[in-house]
């Protein structure tokens, strides 16, 4: 982000496109906090009337800590000890006009889940093993309108996500025996979603400004008995924008990103240990040089809640794999 009075477009275009949906990344584990915030910043020249984009993310998770309602609990409870994930997403979006911009975007996950053993997979019941998965996840189309405001500074987004991804798993119609369907890279559904943006400067020159965004994702379409909760994921934070000389800067960003998702729901969902609220902070920086944009933030939960069976006796296992820290990077060039 950088002055809107001066570059409006390029801020008002980088929210618009932050707010795409989430992009095939179907885990109740709470991916969706990857396609919010100043890391999906899509921007292009001020003075654009129209342009084509690339990019390539790099986002990565590793759930290692079983988490019940509001605080950290034995690893015991949980059946699944580990899952961690690389999620790479190339994706491409066509500024129309000032108005119109249209986006792509198709991630790969490459998993790793570290679970118990029922008797039925690799070895006896109890025994821990180590699954592999790599695949695609499900595609998202979107559109963002940005001509609410003729400085481009106030938008809204809709996008379409595609049942494209491997919502079927390894070892047969139902999920398979290693990954359950709410870790599996695609989530069998169609989704629908929503977003707002907003963009204002802070200071004379705009080069202290803030953004503030939120999308709405549910599914209107499901298969073979499994419902991904709706999700709301929202962001808010501040950039200051360091001229480098030219088209060239570096603007250090600080914002806090929430999720809160509902529980799956059907015969193939865990109801019971599914959804959440979730707060993280997450600094990082973009630097822009002359058409290529790089970004990088880490974020920190400091604020998470998990449902979670109320005993483990229920369906024998309690509670939800979190995350310490998530990382994301990203690079993009402008045509």
């Amino acid at each position: 982000m950088t002055r809107p009075s001066l570059a409006a477009p390029r801020i008002a275009l980088a929210a618009a496109l932050s707010l795409a949906p989430s992009a095939g990344l179907a885990c109740a584990c709470g991916c969706g906090v990857f396609e919010v915030g100043a890391g999906t910043l899509m921007a292009r020249p001020s003075d654009s009337e129209s342009g084509f984009s690339v990019w390539l993310r790099y986002s990565y998770m590793d759930q290692d800590q079983n988490w019940e309602n509001g605080s950290k609990a034995p690893a015991s409870d949980n059946f699944d000890k580990r899952l961690e994930t690389s999620f790479i997403t190339p994706g491409a979006e066509y500024m129309i006009n000032r108005s119109w911009t249209v986006m792509a975007e198709l991630p790969v996950y490459v998993r790793a889940l570290t679970t118990t053993d029922d008797g039925t997979v690799f070895g006896p019941a109890g025994s821990i093993y180590t699954a592999n998965l790599t695949d695609m996840g499900d595609l998202v189309l979107s559109g963002i309108y940005t001509g609410l405001s003729e400085d481009m500074s106030t938008g809204l987004s809709f996008g379409l996500k595609l049942p494209t991804g491997n919502y079927t798993g390894p070892n047969g119609p139902l999920g398979g025996a290693e990954f359950d369907r709410d870790s599996l890279p695609g989530t069998g559904s169609t989704d629908l979603a929503f977003g707002a943006y907003h963009i204002g400067g802070l200071n004379a020159d705009n080069t202290f400004a803030y953004f503030v965004q939120a999308r709405y994702q549910f599914a209107v379409f499901t298969r073979n008995s499994y419902r991904p909760g709706n999700e709301l994921d929202a962001a808010a934070g501040l950039t200051y924008d360091f001229g480098l000389g030219g088209s060239s800067a570096i603007s250090p960003v600080l914002q806090v990103i929430g999720s809160y998702r509902l529980r799956d729901q059907g015969a193939n969902a865990d109801s019971w240990n599914s959804g959440y609220v979730r707060f993280l902070l997450a600094p990082g920086v973009e630097l822009r040089v002359e058409k290529v944009r790089f970004f990088f933030d880490v974020e920190f939960p400091f604020y998470q809640y998990v449902n979670a069976a109320p005993n483990v006796a229920i369906e024998g296992t309690s509670g939800q794999l979190v995350a310490s820290v998530l990382l994301k990077a990203q690079a993009i060039f402008d045509f």
